[in-house]
Order: C-alpha cells, then structure tokens, then sequence
C-alpha cells in the first residue's frame, strides 16, 4: 500500500496578481523537492496529465460561495506516512507553508486528507475531494486521516516514528540545499 495526500486551499486573489509571484516562484521547486525526496511516488500534473489517470479534477464543496471555479489543490502518492511527513515539514516546502498565509484564505477545512491506496492504482480527484469533505465531516478515520491521527495501512491507528522523519529530512536537505537558498532569497 502506498499513502495518498490531498490538499487544498483558496488563492486571496488570482495567481496573476503581482502579490502571488512568491507563490508562483516557489512552486516549481516545490515540485521538484518533492520529485527528488525519498519516498516519493507520483503526484498529479492537472490538466497536463493527458493520461487521465488522476481522472478529471475536480475540488471541495468548499469552493461554493468563494466566486473562484478553481483552487490550489494537490494529489499526491508517497511509500509511507513519515516520507510525506519529511517532506511536508522541512526544506523548501516547509518554507511556503511558512508563507502561505499571504496567498491562501483562512481555511475552515483540513489541512490535507490521508488514505491508504493498492500500490498498483493511482487515486482520482474525485476519490481525493470525497475523503477530504468526509475528515471535515467525520473527524479521523482509517477511511481519511491527517498526521495528527495516522492510521496504518491496515487500518489500526498508528504512531509516527519521529526518529525515520529526521533522518528523512536530514537526506531530503542535501538534495534540496540549492533550492532552499534559492527559496529563501525569493520575495514572499
């Protein structure tokens, strides 16, 4: 089993707006961090995924009212919940979450949604929105969870192993020393 993660976020203004160029910067090389990061599976390319695999996106019922059709959303596979954890919480995208309240409304939603998938399929969109509107709802469950309430792949809760997370970043931050300082000379 591999561990899928979605996020999903509303932009303050529209990703043109000279005040989103920071965003814009970092976000190329937070993909490529996550690319280069152990653990990492596959993520989702939106609309230039011509495989279809991820299926169409689509995004929460969060978005209603908002007057935007679309958000910042990510989908996303990772080997296990302490890659996903290193990766989130360190190095270059450890900075934009620092950031991210200059670009992203206040969210009355989750942070992000975790679930388990089969190793041999990707999730979808749709699949990713419905577990992602059910942790609002429901609160944890081995069905969606987040890193404060893991579960295994069996679906047991789980402890996180804090100690393979630093060791994580710690090898994650070799491979990402160019981009951090890029990140960190870039305007917010």
């Amino acid at each position: 089993m591999y561990l899928a993660s979605y996020n999903f976020g509303l932009p303050r203004k529209s990703l043109e707006d000279p005040s989103f160029e920071g965003f814009n910067l970092r976000e190329p090389l937070n993909f490529e961090a996550a690319e280069q990061a152990l653990g990492f599976v596959a993520r989702s390319k939106y609309d230039s995924d011509e495989s279809g695999a991820w299926g169409e996106q689509v995004f929460p019922r969060f978005i209603k009212g908002s007057g935007l059709e679309s958000g910042l959303s990510q989908l996303s596979v990772w080997r296990d919940i302490e890659t996903l954890m290193a990766f989130t919480y360190s190095g270059v995208h450890a900075n934009a979450l620092k950031h991210g309240h200059h670009w992203n409304r206040k969210r009355e939603w989750p942070a992000v949604v975790l679930w388990w998938v089969d190793e041999d399929r990707l999730p979808t969109w749709s699949e990713a929105v419905e577990r992602f509107e059910y942790l609002h709802d429901n609160g944890p469950s081995a069905f969606a969870f987040d890193f404060k309430v893991p579960f295994d792949s069996d679906g047991r809760p789980a402890t996180i192993d804090r100690s393979t997370v630093k060791a994580l970043k710690a090898y994650n931050a070799r491979g990402q020393r160019e981009k951090l300082t890029a990140v960190l000379a870039m305007k917010v």
